[in-house]
């Protein structure tokens, strides 16, 4: 398959999966909408992470099928499975700082532990705020080749900005991974 038509086929791919995630998993798999009212309150619903996600992965997948250019394309070599590996320890350790970093903080300095702490501040944003800060520094830092202060705060800045768009306007929602500890 020439690079054109691959990269095209996984654009196609990526779009094709998200349509899937979006109109029949996600609505298979939720109970609820991406927003209900119940009682004058507004919540977020089951739905509204997962059809996001797949929102966002379709753009990423129609935007390779229509601007990935076939000349500047390049063949898979060691340097992309190295580059791929990085970006998977990345994700693999980001993620396990989000889902253990407050459990064991919890564990060291309280005696009830991490579960009827997990909806209040400062515990509920500790392993999302430092998970987040350090996937998205840890992707710029793959990207750029370097750590630098300027990647952990950005990093930083958009786990806090993710903080305030989902947590602060929701009194009843749980931050991941805070609703499966």
């Amino acid at each position: 398959m020439r690079a054109g038509k691959a990269n095209l086929a996984l654009g196609l791919g990526a779009a094709l999966l998200a349509l899937i995630v979006a109109l029949i998993w996600v609505p298979m798999d939720t109970s609820t909408g991406m927003i209900e009212k119940m009682r004058r309150q507004t919540n977020v619903g089951d739905a509204l992470a997962p059809t996001l996600a797949a929102a966002f992965i379709l753009i990423g997948g129609v935007l390779v099928a229509m601007l990935e250019r076939p000349e500047t394309a390049r063949r898979l070599s060691a340097g992309n499975l190295s580059f791929l590996l990085q970006l998977l320890g990345i994700l693999a350790l980001s993620l396990a700082v989000m889902r253990w970093l407050g459990p064991a903080v919890a564990e060291l300095l309280t005696d009830t532990g991490y579960r009827p702490l997990r909806d209040t501040a400062p515990w509920k944003h500790l392993g999302f705020l430092a998970g987040g800060t350090a996937l998205v520094a840890g992707l710029i830092a793959l990207a750029e080749r370097r750590l630098s202060w300027r990647g952990l705060l950005i990093g930083a800045a958009a786990a806090l900005a993710l903080i305030a768009i989902y947590d602060l306007p929701f009194d009843s929602l749980l931050l991941p991974p805070n609703g499966d500890v």
